[in-house]
């Protein structure tokens, strides 16, 4: 391991960026950040002119594409360490290749753990098979292969029931995981988190608002940002609670609810 941790920080949300770097230069003090890089050209530029970093904190959704297109044609030979969960889709497969994603709004001993899990698996990093095997996963990376669920079963009494897709406002969080209809009302989900139901979702039609809540775009009447640059959204039919995206995904979510 280098005296010194060079990290790379792909990251088109300056606030973000920021809170990144301060979090870094708390859990890791001596390493050197560089960046932030905000577009996908940007970044395939800097790689062609600099040796690859230690390391890659990259938000998977940048100002011109995703993040997945830097290293699509090129050696893979740093690790990465993904900041968004926008295309859940993947979640799966970078976990099963020991890499690591952190849901926005980051918090520190999330980052904390998986910069831990960088320096313990940093052999693995360095074995050349592995990295040809993570090129070829993202070279062979094709979102036009995921099928979404259309319909899901939620607890009715002692019966089940099927919910369209198309007629969910929310998944919400409380002791459990929960699924709010059209028709206001809420049923219960044997989904053991967000994270697993956003795996699932279509991610042009559903946003992860914050740790409590995956919202459906068509249930989205507006929203207005506070005084502290938080966007409240109005839903057509409301959750029990207000539903809040923080101001570091409020740039994620404009981009978003205006494709």
């Amino acid at each position: 391991m280098p005296q010194t941790l060079t990290i790379l920080m792909l990251e088109d949300e300056p606030l973000v960026a920021f809170s990144l770097l301060n979090l870094v230069s708390e859990i890791e003090p001596t390493a050197t950040v560089l960046g932030p890089l905000s577009s996908v050209k940007e970044a395939q530029e800097w790689f062609n002119t600099h040796p690859s970093p230690d390391l890659v904190l990259a938000d998977i959704q940048l100002a011109d594409g995703i993040s997945l297109d830097v290293f699509a044609n090129r050696p893979l030979d740093c690790p990465i360490i993904f900041t968004t969960a926008y295309n859940e889709y993947a979640i799966r497969a970078f976990k099963l290749n020991s890499i690591d994603y952190l849901l926005k709004p980051i918090e520190k001993e999330d980052l904390k753990t998986a910069l831990e899990k960088y320096h313990l698996l940093q052999a693995k990093f360095e074995n050349k098979t592995y990295l040809l095997q993570m090129q070829e996963l993202f070279a062979n990376f094709n979102p036009g292969a995921k099928k979404y669920k259309t319909r899901f079963s939620v607890h009715q009494g002692r019966s089940m029931a099927l919910i369209p897709a198309e007629e969910i406002v929310c998944f919400g969080k409380e002791e459990y995981i929960y699924l709010l209809n059209t028709d206001g009302k809420k049923y219960i989900s044997d989904f053991r988190s967000l994270d697993e139901v956003a795996e699932l979702l279509d991610p042009t039609q559903f946003f992860r608002a914050n740790r409590q809540y995956l919202v459906a775009l068509t249930a989205i009447e507006g929203f207005r940002s506070d005084e502290w640059g938080k966007l409240k959204l109005k839903l057509k039919v409301s959750p029990g609670g207000e539903v809040t995206v923080s101001r570091e995904k409020a740039g994620e979510f404009r981009r978003w609810v205006e494709k």
